[in-house]
């Protein structure tokens, strides 16, 4: 498939902003958050900062990004749809979370946690987008919502684990939660990665044209004088080396590096320790850059075969 950058910006900054705003709403009216209200100010900018850009940057895809609101209609039968919808029902209790912190000094629990269960279910819609596409095989895989979900938590944790280093208030088990978060999350990507490396072909160039039986079947001409629309949507190949070479940066720079300055942050005196707290949140958010623009560049789409591809 074809990486569009809308759409890898899109999956990256909500699914950051998402995991923070579900941290910041589950973790509402304890101890490990501050009362402080620039703090508030400061998480919630930062988190519907990073959800409405994302959503922005999504539009950017579509062919005519002023109709994107008829998206809405569609919820009974589209994931995009109800991932449109959970996103907007979203806005509501983090909005008056915000406003109630910010202005009244006051948090309501029961505000944070139906916040966090909003930012859980737009996250699972926003995954199971591609997990429901059956011609595409690498993303019809049951590890796809597991490592959008941990992705976002992920991120989120090392976005608020930033933010309290920056505020001089970082709990211990903050940071313990964000290394723990960090390894189950790379766990979950090897295991993404080794099951789509290890699963056989579900499509043939055979299976697709019907013509099995009579031996095997190949591409005689292409089928346009010049790429169409199919072509350069759906037929984006990369290397293996490449997406090998690409693989060791994404879990460097998205879990290995985070991890270590993650476990230094405690130990350093506070200036210092929330400049690697942000480093780390740095270092998360452009591996996950790189891991998402893989997800997308190591799909294929099954229409690819009626174009040359052997197997999907």
């Amino acid at each position: 498939m074809h990486p569009a950058l809308s759409v890898i910006l899109f999956t990256t900054a909500s699914g950051a902003g998402y995991g923070l705003l579900f941290l910041i709403g589950l973790l509402t009216g304890t101890s490990f958050l501050p009362d402080s209200r620039w703090f508030a100010v400061a998480a919630f900018a930062l988190s519907l900062g990073a959800i409405s850009f994302g959503l922005l940057a999504s539009t950017f895809h579509l062919g005519r990004p002023e109709r994107a609101w008829r998206a809405f209609s569609q919820w009974r039968t589209s994931w995009l749809s109800r991932e449109g919808v959970a996103s907007v029902i979203t806005y509501l209790p983090a909005g008056l979370l915000a406003l109630d912190w910010i202005f009244r000094g006051q948090t309501l629990p029961w505000l944070g946690w139906l916040t966090a269960v909003m930012s859980v279910v737009t996250v699972y819609c926003t995954a199971m987008i591609y997990a429901s596409l059956k011609p595409i095989p690498r993303w019809h895989n049951p590890w796809v919502p597991v490592n959008y979900l941990l992705l976002g938590l992920m991120t989120g944790a090392l976005l608020l684990q930033a933010l309290l280093a920056l505020f001089g208030r970082l709990p211990a088990e903050v940071s313990w939660f964000s290394d723990v978060v960090l390894v189950v999350a790379l766990a979950a990507k090897l295991a993404y990665w080794q099951a789509i490396d290890r699963a056989p072909a579900t499509s043939t160039a055979e299976s697709a044209t019907g013509l099995g039986a009579l031996g095997r079947v190949r591409l005689l001409e292409a089928p346009h004088t010049e790429d169409n629309y199919l072509m350069k949507e759906m037929g984006h190949s990369i290397a293996r080396k490449h997406a090998g070479k690409l693989r060791r940066l994404a879990i460097a720079f998205g879990f290995l590096l985070p991890l270590l300055l993650s476990l230094l942050c405690p130990a350093l005196p506070p200036l210092p320790g929330a400049l690697l707290a942000v480093l780390a949140a740095c270092s998360g958010l452009c591996g996950v850059l790189l891991e998402r623009w893989l997800f997308f560049a190591e799909a294929k789409h099954s229409v690819t075969l009626y174009y040359g591809a052997a197997a999907v």
